[in-house]
C-alpha cells in the first residue's frame, strides 16, 4: 500500500454548533493514565461534561492528547456514530478533515442533507463551527489503489468496502487515509485513525449557517464574509 505525506498548514473540519465548546482536554495533565479519574471528578460538578467528553476509554492511553484545541480532536474518538462513516463501522472514531474550506462544506453538506431528509425536516437553519488544525503525517493513499478497488472504496453511496478497508488499516497500526473528495472534484480529505495524527493547536476559524429549504441545502451564510452563498 502506497503512502502519501500530507502537509497541510490548515486541515478544515466543520461541526454542528449545538453546544458551546468545553476545554477539559485542554486542561488535563499530560499524564493520560489518570484521565479517567479526573474526568469522573469533573462530571460530579458539571453533568454536561459527561455528554461532551464521551467515552475516554475508547482512546488508548498512548494515543490521547492534551493542549489547545485537543477537545475538538478527542471528541471524534470518544463519541461514536453507531451508523459509522466511510472508514469506520461505528465501533471506533475517525477524525475527518479536508484540504480546503470548500471541500469541507461539500462533504458536510451532503451529510446534513441526508440527516434533514431522513428526519423529514421542513425548512430550517443549522449553525456550524469551522475548525482548523495542521496535518503533517504519512497516510495510506487511496488514490494509488488499483481499480476497481479504488472506485469501490470511494463509492458515493456505499461505505461497505471502505469500512472493511479502514478497519484493516487501523488494526495494522495505520495513522489513517488520504483520499479524493467524493463530493467535490479536486478536493482532498484525510481520515485520521488516532488523535496523535493531528497537530495542535486546533482552533475555531469561523461560523457558518446551513440553510435547508425542505429539499436540499441551497445556501449557507459565512459569518466571516457576512454574506449568503448559494449552492
Amino acid at each position: 500500500m502506497a503512502t502519501r505525506r500530507v502537509e497541510w498548514p490548515q486541515a478544515w473540519r466543520i461541526l454542528a454548533s449545538r453546544y458551546p465548546p468545553i476545554d477539559l482536554f485542554e486542561r488535563l495533565t499530560p499524564d493520560p493514565a489518570v484521565w479517567e479519574a479526573l474526568v469522573t471528578a469533573e462530571q460530579l460538578t458539571n453533568p454536561r461534561i459527561r455528554d461532551e467528553i464521551g467515552l475516554i476509554t475508547l482512546v488508548p492511553e498512548d494515543q490521547r492528547i492534551t493542549g489547545p484545541g485537543a477537545t475538538y480532536v478527542m471528541a471524534s474518538f470518544t463519541h461514536l456514530n453507531p451508523k459509522g462513516s466511510r472508514f469506520s463501522d461505528g465501533t471506533y472514531g475517525v477524525y475527518y478533515a479536508a484540504s480546503n474550506l470548500d471541500t469541507a462544506i461539500a462533504e458536510t453538506a451532503f451529510h446534513f442533507e441526508n440527516y434533514a431528509r431522513d428526519a423529514d425536516d421542513g425548512p430550517r437553519y443549522e449553525d456550524m463551527r469551522v475548525i482548523v488544525g495542521a496535518i503533517d503525517n504519512a497516510f495510506e493513499d487511496i488514490a494509488a489503489l488499483p481499480e476497481p478497488q479504488r472506485s469501490q472504496i470511494l463509492d458515493p453511496n456505499s461505505y461497505t468496502l471502505a469500512q472493511e478497508y479502514g478497519r484493516q488499516l487501523r488494526v495494522s497500526g495505520s495513522l489513517g487515509v488520504v483520499y479524493p473528495s467524493v463530493r467535490l472534484p479536486d478536493g482532498l480529505c484525510v481520515g485520521a485513525f488516532t488523535p496523535r495524527a493531528v497537530l495542535l493547536p486546533v482552533l475555531q476559524e469561523r461560523h457558518l449557517v446551513y440553510h435547508w429549504n425542505g429539499q436540499r441545502m441551497n445556501r449557507y451564510f459565512d459569518h466571516e464574509l457576512k454574506t449568503w452563498i448559494p449552492r
